[in-house]
């Protein structure tokens, strides 16, 4: 749930908004103009721009983490546009939702570990997706496994 604070209205619309959010991603995107234009998408699918370099920089250090963010919403050319105004970290007492499906928390973790599953972080030829489940899948049931069981390794 995000927490909003409306403040200042003009001509009925929001003129600043405040909420905390969880941040999935922060991607950098080259405009045809050649400007960077920075999205920012939190956990529930809703996109943030900036084209503050400063701003969007700062945006990337909250990916995976709750941020306190300040923006605004302007309709232009018929789309209504979100846009960044600030971002900072959020209090302390939200924490970042928890997988509860051990098997999509697995699969994730295969995938982020593929290439040192694959042996390599370059390989020399692509991967086929059959050969790539073979070498993932077996990796991906011992992560659940061990995320259901409790994930706490056993000391020797």
């Amino acid at each position: 749930m995000w927490g909003t604070t409306l403040s200042g209205w003009r001509s009925g619309y929001p003129q600043h908004v405040e909420a905390d959010v969880f941040i999935e991603k922060v991607d950098q995107v080259e405009t045809r103009g050649g400007n960077t234009r920075y999205v920012v998408r939190d956990d529930q699918g809703r996109e943030y721009t900036t084209f503050r370099p400063a701003i969007g920089r700062e945006a990337a250090k909250f990916e995976g983490r709750r941020a306190h963010i300040e923006f605004h919403e302007q309709e232009r050319n018929g789309f209504q546009n979100v846009y960044l105004d600030a971002i900072s970290p959020a209090p302390d007492s939200a924490e970042p939702p928890a997988d509860t499906d051990p098997e999509e928390a697995a699969w994730r973790t295969a995938v982020d570990a593929a290439p040192w599953v694959l042996g390599t972080t370059e390989p020399d030829r692509e991967v086929p997706a059959e050969e790539l489940y073979e070498k993932l899948e077996p990796f991906k049931r011992l992560v659940a496994d061990d995320i259901r069981e409790g994930g706490e390794p056993e000391e020797e």
